[in-house]
């Protein structure tokens, strides 16, 4: 008889111990539902402007400038302009030579409406679109970092 008190007292506490165990994992604590949604919420306000773009928001038509980095000489004089029409013209003059590339063409926008895509007879550039300055992209079409990331950017004329 006594033996039957011991396995039913630790067949009880295993009850019990079980049942705590799951309530435990199964919180249904409507604070945390409801910080959770904020955070959605919060999240969602932060990354979800797909209507304004450098497209539709900037006065891009123009003509930039700028003097890119080069490897054997002081610098590259670059020029785009980009026009109402879907067209661009690009100039390279390299400094300290009397060496100079011209080319002309169409651009087009990424998906994201920031990025232009330069495509030329033997121009294919991507540059990123903000407030009067154009950025040079790698042939990636990442942004350029590093030491020389402040000579990739074209200036609004």
């Amino acid at each position: 008889m006594e033996q039957k008190k011991k396995i039913m007292k630790v067949f009880i506490l295993n009850g019990i111990a079980a049942t705590l165990l799951f309530i435990s994992c199964h919180s249904n604590n409507p604070n945390n539902t409801q910080q959770s949604q904020d955070r959605l919420s919060d999240t969602e306000d932060i990354y979800m402007d797909t209507v304004h773009t450098s497209q539709n928001s900037l006065d891009w038509q123009g003509s930039y400038e700028g003097t890119t980095p080069c490897a054997d000489c002081p610098g590259i004089k670059t020029t785009v302009e980009l026009k109402d029409d879907g067209t661009f013209t690009y100039r390279a003059e390299y400094l300290e030579r009397e060496q100079a590339f011209t080319d002309s063409g169409t651009f087009m926008w990424h998906d994201n409406g920031s990025v232009v895509h330069l495509k030329g007879k033997d121009t294919d550039l991507k540059f990123k679109v903000g407030e009067n300055q154009l950025i040079q992209l790698d042939i990636e079409g990442k942004q350029i970092t590093g030491e020389l990331a402040e000579y990739y950017v074209l200036k609004k004329k």
